[in-house]
């Protein structure tokens, strides 16, 4: 595990070239959910390549999600206007059905149309239909995975939502932005040095991260659709950490222009800067509360390391954690009541998770070498770093510890430093 000072001083190089990356991330489910709803998904009507290809992407983003269990259907094929036998269909186990077609459009691109149906009140209880071409087929398939999960679950699904991740190859360091379930992967920034700490933009459009190609660690800011990137901390000594206010116009960076690592606030497009804190010890890896009023930080000022949070209008630091003698990089909940973090337990490095309301803890993982934890838009699952077989792969845990997955590449490759973007509107 990293030491508080590498976390915060680690230096990275990066190269702005962009480029198409056929690394993908492979998702093994190594532990899922003890109550699943099963549903049925049936092969679709249609042209036949492109329906397979479609179906099989909303049955793995079901099955991933820890909160289903596949029904067989036998390969049956039905489109969105069959009436489905809800009696066979429940005998069969199955209390959701999914159906659907997919036909070529006058314009040569794929209309697809589904139907989701209840079987114990049967009836249909939603329905879509997109238009793409053959090359937004998955995109397609995780759009209708999103209505099923939210029509099933009452909370929006995650699986259009992009992860970005630091991949180390033998000589080679890339920041790659892929799919939630790993697919579709590109190399954003690649460097023959490493590379560290991306952060999302509030509206996804952007990454923040530290770039030591001055021979310093610099803050940029990198807009994702073209390319171009902007320095918005270069101040003397150490610039790092960077973390987005909710509203994007801002980033809590840890800088050592004063003295020692300490907190501040830039705005994103490099303008001023405000000291946000002193403390006698190193303050780093700053994070916002959904709402914005506080920032929540990892510090030694007490001795270890330990979770603090900071009202960002000024006032008082407030000491967080209190169980153990290290708790870092904490991370709050996009609903603002958990945090989740790493705790030293045992010698073994473990994410945690908080109750802000009761101050209970849970630890989530058994392994123990975990870093960076990250949550999903939806607050379900944090996805994090950790080492297996001495070798860095990405994990995520459902936030009751239930469902757990392992995401690794296939080549011969560390993967680390994982960030879930925010929804897309």
């Amino acid at each position: 595990m990293k030491s508080l000072t590498s976390r915060l001083i680690g230096g990275l190089l990066l190269a702005c070239t962009a480029f198409a990356s056929q690394a993908q991330l492979d998702i093994v489910i190594t532990g899922s959910g003890s109550q699943r709803l099963p549903i049925a998904v049936t092969d679709f009507a249609g042209e036949r390549g492109i329906s397979q290809a479609l179906v099989s992407v909303v049955r793995a983003d079901l099955e991933r999600s820890g909160l289903f269990t596949l029904q067989d259907t036998a390969g049956v094929v039905m489109d969105e206007n069959t009436a489905p036998n809800y009696a066979d269909w429940k005998g069969r186990g199955a209390d959701a059905l999914v159906a659907g077609s997919v036909r070529t459009a006058p314009d040569g691109r794929y209309e697809t149309r589904f139907r989701l149906h209840d079987t114990q009140k049967q009836g249909a209880i939603a329905g879509q239909a997109y238009a793409h071409n053959a090359q937004q087929i998955r995109a397609t398939a995780h759009r209708i995975s999103d209505v099923i999960y939210e029509k099933l679950t009452g909370e929006r699904g995650i699986f259009s939502t992009r992860i970005a991740y630091v991949v180390k190859h033998p000589g080679r360091f890339e920041l790659q932005i892929a799919d939630a379930d790993g697919n579709g992967a590109q190399a954003a920034l690649a460097s023959k040095e490493p590379i560290i700490s991306p952060a999302w933009s509030p509206d996804g459009g952007k990454l923040a991260y530290v770039s030591f190609e001055a021979k310093k660690p610099i803050i940029y800011v990198h807009d994702l659709a073209t390319g171009r990137r902007h320095v918005a901390a270069n101040f003397k000594g150490s610039n790092s950490a960077p973390a987005w206010s909710p509203d994007g116009k801002k980033l809590a960076v840890v800088l050592t222009k004063d003295g020692s690592s300490q907190l501040y606030l830039v705005n994103a497009d490099g303008s001023g800067v405000t000291r946000l804190a002193s403390s006698s010890g190193i303050d780093t890896e700053p994070q916002f509360s959904p709402d914005g009023e506080f920032i929540y930080f990892t510090s030694d000022r007490g001795g270890s390391p330990q979770v603090y949070r900071l009202p960002t209008a000024g006032g008082a630091a407030q000491r967080i954690t209190f169980e153990g003698s290290y708790n870092v990089t904490p991370r709050l909940s996009p609903d603002g009541k958990k945090l989740a973090y790493v705790t030293r337990d045992s010698g073994r490095f473990r994410v945690t998770i908080m109750d802000l309301a009761t101050r209970q803890t849970q630890v989530l993982t058994d392994t123990a070498k975990d870093e960076s934890p990250s949550f999903s838009p939806n607050g379900r699952m944090i996805l994090f770093a950790t080492e297996v077989g001495g070798r860095g792969v990405l994990a995520a845990v459902s936030t009751d510890g239930r469902v757990k997955q392992r995401l690794s590449s296939g080549q011969k490759a560390d993967v680390r430093e994982p960030a879930w973007g925010p929804f897309i509107p």
